[in-house]
């Protein structure tokens, strides 16, 4: 009689991985906090009392009331009305920059690891850009190409690929010697399918837990260039310029800079704790009894 062999559905793996990961609480409670403000800024118009750019002169500079929850700036508007539109335009730029940077680093990754023609070349591309500082580069680019936010994402791509290129090129290195692949070199199989499906996919991991901590980075970085002055218009809310224009009212109206400036901190917080949770998941150096 022929022995039956079970196996484990795919459903059931992730649903005990997703239990591991939510053991440690810190990273609960952080995939909590950004599941909440992912969900204030998709239902912000919905939320929001007030629209974000509505003035009213006679209710300038009102503190937090049962009206005004986080109370109103220089021109009447409401803080809590602003505050989650402006989280709506930090996510995406934070969800944007990670995409266009996981697509030029894991590109510029790859060719350099697995090319040993281009590796000199690429390598040394990556290692000029990141010896600026990321703020002052990322200042220079926005200042050349002009602020809006499309530049601001582009510029913050161009930042932080090579973070991604840098450690795909270390695995690739790595990857591109065993022995699977050079079996599928052996075998005729065509150079892009081996990068594709051999190297490429070794490489979710490491690439999921540094897209969590660029996500921070950009959307700091966003309300660091709002703040300069070098981010979208001024009439579209943001952290970061909320913050600005209520420096001049410290010691008077403290909360137009205490509201947006938690809210970047929580948010920022809350990605690296779910990061430093995914790292210890899935790197098997790293990994934790949860």
């Amino acid at each position: 009689m022929a022995e039956i062999v079970t196996t484990k559905p795919a459903s059931s793996e992730g649903a005990k991985f997703f239990r591991r990961f939510l053991k440690r609480k810190t990273v609960a409670l952080g995939l909590v906090v950004i599941i909440i403000f992912v969900l204030l800024a998709v239902l912000a118009p919905w939320i929001a009392p007030y629209s974000p750019s509505k003035l009213s002169i006679v209710n300038r500079l009102k503190p937090p009331s049962e009206i005004y929850w986080f109370g109103t700036d220089e021109f009447g508007r409401d803080i809590f009305s602003r505050t989650i539109f402006a989280g709506r335009l930090s996510l995406l730029v934070g969800a944007a920059v990670v995409t266009l940077s996981a697509i030029i680093g894991v590109t510029l990754g790859l060719l350099a690891g697995f090319f040993q023609r281009l590796d000199t070349p690429i390598a040394r591309l990556i290692d000029a850009m990141m010896a600026f500082p990321d703020i002052l580069l990322a200042i220079a680019l926005v200042a050349a190409l002009g602020p809006s936010l499309v530049t601001v994402i582009i510029a913050l791509s161009i930042v932080y690929s090579p973070r991604l290129a840098r450690i795909v090129r270390a695995s690739t290195l790595v990857i591109r010697e065993l022995p699977y692949v050079e079996a599928a070199k052996a075998l005729g199989i065509s150079t892009f399918h081996i990068m594709t499906r051999h190297v490429l996919r070794n490489l979710i991991s490491p690439i999921l837990v540094q897209g969590t901590f660029l996500f921070a980075s950009a959307m700091l970085a966003e309300a660091g260039l709002s703040f300069l002055g070098l981010g979208v218009s001024p009439e579209i809310p943001t952290w970061g310029t909320m913050i600005a224009s209520g420096r001049q009212y410290i010691g008077q109206a403290d909360w137009m800079t205490y509201f947006p400036g938690f809210a970047i901190i929580l948010s920022v917080l809350s990605l690296q704790m779910v990061g430093d949770g995914l790292r210890d998941m899935l790197d098997p150096r790293l990994r934790k009894d949860l």
